[in-house]
């Protein structure tokens, strides 16, 4: 039997606010961690100053974290599986937070209180009892907006509120790309392509060092699954990654000038991701020039003198302290006093670069939580994708009965697990059964109390509204049948440490929709979920809105579309595959259905190798290559009106840009996304820019687009550098990676560079 638990939390009212995003920076200079420019002679040499004032000891103690909070916090046994770091009291001076580094007083230093903030600033539930923050919908939400304001507004949420909490470091910007879309974080990331999740990966990351608070960029690299995580071998050509899960690091890093890069558990090419010299020395420090501090993630450190040598600045917290034999190591020569500088000097510089030894975070600032919400609901409707829509939605005004049916929907919105969740205001719900130990009642599925059902009561007053939870796909027919439309909640949870083994729904959600669907053929669908799924039922309901995780006003995000009081403007960020075999792995590589756990506790891998056999052709590319037909493609999303093209102008020699016109011819205002897709000679398609544009019915605007120009070259693994050929460069407008709406040709010259800071 399963029961709903309520973690107790306090009830916050949320008022309404006008929400304003900022708009995103551009031409920022590529520099890793100066946050002002034409200040990074005087931040080295204060930096150095510093550094050198310090004793061994003191910068020895900059280079390990340990757990800034403690289980014996939350006031009940501890299983015998939770490591002793865990059981003992909280280090003086850490405010509870997964990560706490001391602070040097005498020098003014301040501790370092690192938490994790994906989705905002984390809490899954036992670091600081009671303590809340902004949920903001889905990483992967975000991505399905374009809009890189709205990126930075998320990563502003974040800083201002991680300040106020006494945070000064954010475990943030994970972008790894999803190639494989079974995985169980892909709602922490930004999707499957490069342009777009590192361009905003880098504007949330600027939103939140703004605040004087210091973000990571991670998982380095390659982390694209958690079955295995801690063993895997990713094989992959240089090219292949350095167009693909490098490139959207090195984009995030360009733009948003990240203090620290978190490097991920698994290997690559051989080296685990914490001492690879490949990834932490060739390619991060030595050609992008990176200046920042590299951290491991939690117990991915696994060995000393090679992950110092390869670039490793700060070991996390894990069981095995291997950092705790530097003394020995510069007692025998094998690492030097010289190195030992160099790494807190790094950590140093980056503190000093986004200003948290001016600006000294503390607990007890001021949140306005009144606007944080308004915010997240406005970016939770800017990501909500419709994916179908025979003129079900809108929904009508003069619907009588509408049957609301699905699993929590009367209670709230899923979100993600693991260690990116955030405790909202107003707390969550969680599905448990019963005799759940509290400490793993922690890791069940949880909900953002936001419920759909009284949203929707609430903004369709005159219609009668009446619920089922779904469990019974019989009983959910008679419901649907005695009413004019049934929407159809279905969920799907992630977590960390988690896959799935297939893209269906669970809990039998499919029969259920498709017994309601032939009960009422006026019947939609809200998709919140984390990932694609396929939709067997799909010709049956007359509309799709994939919701994602939509946060703490996800219920009302939900309802504001679905009235039309808010129109649809998503696009997807990832392709929905119409079936598994259509992937480069149609079984995911080393998954194990009895070792999926949350967080992977108490998980043990046999060391297993994922090869890369789409190279650098994600997503959208690989099914290009393949010819294959996605149940929706990368970038699809309509509206509740549509949008002609015409006019198509273009130029090239050293660039590309594209012009052309776009027309509302819909009776509703709408936002369209042009996409400009470039085919460079031989290869499949890339996104190379996007624009965004709000249209009142019968507009026309003349819309611009100039082409990445790191996304018109290739990379040469012969001469170590990269290219663009001379040539015809296939491209096309369109709005979706497969629907062209124009198409072209442009020549463009010759060029090379080597991206060497």
């Amino acid at each position: 039997m399963t029961l709903i638990r309520r973690i107790p939390m306090t009830a916050l009212a949320i008022i309404v606010a006008a929400a304003a995003f900022p708009a995103a920076a551009k031409d920022r200079p590529i520099t890793a961690t100066n946050t002002r420019a034409g200040n990074e002679a005087a931040i080295d040499a204060r930096a150095a100053a510093l550094v050198d004032r310090m004793t061994l000891d003191e910068q020895l103690s900059l280079l390990k974290s340990r757990s800034g909070a403690s289980l014996l916090d939350l006031g009940v046994p501890l299983p015998p599986f939770i490591p002793e770091a865990m059981r003992t009291e909280k280090p003086k001076g850490a405010i509870g937070t997964a990560g706490f580094v001391p602070a040097i007083e005498r020098l003014g230093f301040p501790a370092l209180q690192l938490a994790d903030a994906s989705l905002g600033v984390a809490d899954i539930g036992y670091l600081r009892p009671g303590d809340h923050a902004t949920a903001l919908p889905s990483t992967l939400s975000l991505a399905a907006t374009f809009d890189p304001a709205m990126a930075h507004a998320a990563g502003d949420i974040i800083g201002a509120e991680a300040f106020a909490k006494g945070i000064n470091v954010q475990l943030a910007g994970g972008v790894n790309l999803a190639r494989e879309p079974r995985n169980g974080r892909n709602f922490e990331y930004l999707g499957e392509d490069p342009l777009l999740a590192g361009t905003l990966v880098g504007e949330q990351i600027a939103g939140i060092q703004a605040h004087h608070v210091a973000s990571t960029i991670k998982h380095f690299a390659a982390n694209s699954q958690e079955s295995g995580r801690f063993v895997y071998d990713v094989r992959a050509s240089d090219a292949a990654l350095r167009e693909s899960d490098l490139l959207a690091f090195e984009i995030g890093i360009r733009r948003g000038r990240p203090a620290s890069v978190m490097c991920a558990y698994n290997r690559v090419r051989g080296s685990y991701a914490c001492e690879s010299d490949y990834l932490l020395k060739q390619v991060l420090r030595g050609d992008w020039g990176y200046r920042g501090w590299v951290m491991s993630d939690w117990g991915a450190t696994m060995s000393l003198k090679p992950s110092i040598d390869a670039g490793l600045d700060q070991q996390s917290p894990q069981d095995k302290d291997y950092f705790a034999g530097i003394p020995a190591a510069i007692d025998k020569g094998e690492i030097s006093r010289a190195q030992v500088r160099e790494m807190a000097l790094r950590i140093v510089r980056s503190m000093i670069a986004v200003g948290a030894l001016d600006h000294v975070a503390r607990p007890g600032g001021a949140i306005d939580q009144a606007a944080h919400a308004a915010r997240a609901q406005a970016m939770a409707e800017a990501g909500m994708v419709l994916l179908k829509n025979d003129g079900l939605l809108p929904l009508a005004a003069g619907a009588r009965t509408i049957a609301v049916i699905g699993r929590h929907a009367d209670k709230g919105v899923p979100a993600g697990g693991g260690s990116s969740q955030v405790i909202p205001y107003g707390g969550v719900y969680r599905d448990v059964p019963e005799g759940t130990h509290p400490l793993l009642a922690l890791m069940a599925p949880s909900y953002d109390l936001s419920s759909p059902l009284k949203a929707l009561q609430a903004a369709l007053p005159g219609a009668r509204i009446v619920f089922d939870d779904g469990s019974d796909a019989a009983r959910a027919a008679a419901v649907a049948k005695e009413a004019d439309i049934a929407l159809v909640f279905a969920v799907k949870p992630e977590m960390e440490g988690v896959d799935s083994a297939d893209l269906s729904l669970p809990y039998g959600q499919d029969a259920m929709i498709a017994a309601v669907a032939a009960a009422n053929p006026c019947t939609g669908v809200v998709l919140e979920t984390g990932n694609p799924v396929v939709m067997p039922w799909l010709d049956k309901v007359g509309a799709v809105l994939e919701a994602w995780f939509p946060g703490q006003r996800g219920g009302e995000a939900i309802a504001a579309i679905l009235s039309g009081a808010s129109s649809p403007s998503g696009r997807l960020p990832l392709t929905f595959p119409a079936a598994t075999d259509q992937l480069p792995h149609p079984q995911e590589v080393g998954y194990d259905p009895a070792k999926q756990r949350p967080l992977g506790i108490g998980v043990k891998y046999d060391p297993f190798t994922i090869d890369y056999k789409e190279g650098s052709d994600i997503g959208y590319r690989w099914f290009e290559k393949t010819d294959a037909k996605p149940l929706f493609p990368f970038g699809y999303g309509l509206t509740y009106t549509s949008f002609a093209y015409a006019g198509l102008k273009q130029a090239g020699g050293a660039g590309l840009t594209v012009t052309a016109r776009i027309t509302n011819t819909g009776r509703r205002e709408g936002v369209e996304v042009a996409q400009l897709y470039v085919a460079p000679p031989g290869r499949t398609h890339r996104l190379a820019g996007w624009a965004r544009v709000s249209l009142k019915p019968g507009e026309t605007r003349e819309v611009t687009i100039a082409a990445d120009p790191w996304l018109l070259l290739s990379y040469d693994e012969k001469a170590g550098q990269w290219a663009r050929l001379a040539g015809e460069y296939r491209f096309f407008v369109g709005k979706s990676a497969g629907e062209p709406e124009l198409r072209g040709t442009a020549r463009l010259d010759a060029a090379t560079e080597s991206r060497r800071r």
